[in-house]
């Protein structure tokens, strides 16, 4: 009996093989995008925003539309300079920043814009909503409230689209839940753990084979379901209705996302090219293999500095809005 899974060989990034325009990891990105638009506007129907906003006036479609639109332009610019400013070592966007958003390869080849980082994605989607906000002179954490209340389930979508490229899985392991995924790094079995992990897993490895691929978590699903479904569920049906003040969902959602994805970085494998930015003993450490809860990844670093923000921010509310009841009392 096997115990591991098998990348499903259907699945391919194309959702009809051959045409790459077509992917599903762009679908998966639509998908969420009117996830997000459906969320937010149950929210504006009931009459959540309009209560939270203390207007007299319905909120109007035109009104969400151009919300949306300053805030997916500003996630989308941000999101791909992160990928490639920060997260990619070469240094080559540094040296030729107009190939940030330029969709060929150097053979001319479309390959899309491949590369979105999600803390990039979320400092700019903040500051295309804040742009909004004073431009059109809203109440901004009103309006980051109510998209913080939908955007979890939407990012569901976006983890799945990675699971289906096939990209971003886990470090190397032993549990049931573990997947072998095609594109992944394949080790020699001349090395000793490479051998103990393939006998524990019961693999039937080919005679004459020298290299190979061992099971990963299937991070990309962690994250869909923890970042996303789970987060959601708890904004959606715990915090939602409770908010004492504007400004308390975006601080709940800064924070727990912050947190789950600190945990589930544990199970991801950090950028092999980028490595760790912390180790436990300062010397490089395999990013395949979770040696020490010590050792943190970029996405690590920059989940801390989310929770230390949205702790902050939370506590200024919190005493702002003490001192504004206070005054009126």
């Amino acid at each position: 009996m096997l115990l591991y899974i098998t990348y499903p060989s259907w699945i391919t990034p194309e959702i009809i093989p051959g045409i790459p325009l077509l992917r599903w990891y762009g679908l998966m990105y639509l998908v969420a995008f009117t996830t997000a638009w459906a969320l937010f506007r149950f929210q504006v129907k009931a009459g959540d925003l309009q209560k939270a906003e203390n207007r007299s006036q319905p909120v109007t479609d035109d009104e969400v539309l151009s919300f949306f639109t300053w805030g997916i332009t500003g996630l989308l610019i941000g999101a791909r300079i992160f990928a490639t400013l920060v997260y990619d070592p070469s240094g080559d966007y540094w040296m030729r920043p107009w190939l940030i958003f330029w969709p060929f390869g150097k053979d001319g080849s479309w390959t899309g814009l491949q590369g979105m980082s999600y803390h990039g994605g979320f400092i700019g989607g903040m500051i295309g909503m804040i742009l909004w906000a004073h431009r059109y002179k809203r109440s901004f954490l009103a309006w980051c409230d109510t998209m913080g209340a939908s955007i979890p389930l939407a990012y569901t979508f976006g983890r799945l689209g990675n699971f289906l490229n096939g990209e971003l899985y886990g470090r190397v392991t032993t549990s049931p839940l573990g997947m072998i995924f095609p594109g992944a790094q394949r080790f020699p079995l001349s090395q000793d753990w490479v051998k103990k992990t393939a006998d524990a897993l019961g693999m039937v490895i080919p005679e004459g084979a020298q290299l190979v691929n061992l099971p990963r978590h299937p991070s990309q699903l962690y994250e869909a379901f923890f970042e996303g479904i789970f987060l959601w569920a708890l904004i959606w049906l715990v915090f939602r209705r409770k908010r004492p003040f504007n400004g308390f969902i975006t601080a709940v959602y800064t924070i727990g996302y912050g947190a789950v994805r600190f945990v589930i970085e544990y199970f991801r494998e950090p950028d092999a090219d980028i490595g760790y930015r912390i180790t436990a003993n300062g010397q490089p450490s395999p990013t395949y293999l979770n040696e020490s809860l010590l050792n943190l990844s970029t996405g690590q670093i920059l989940c801390l500095v989310m929770i230390a923000a949205g702790t902050a921010f939370l506590v200024v509310r919190f005493l702002q809005t003490a001192g504004e009841r206070k005054d009126h009392g």
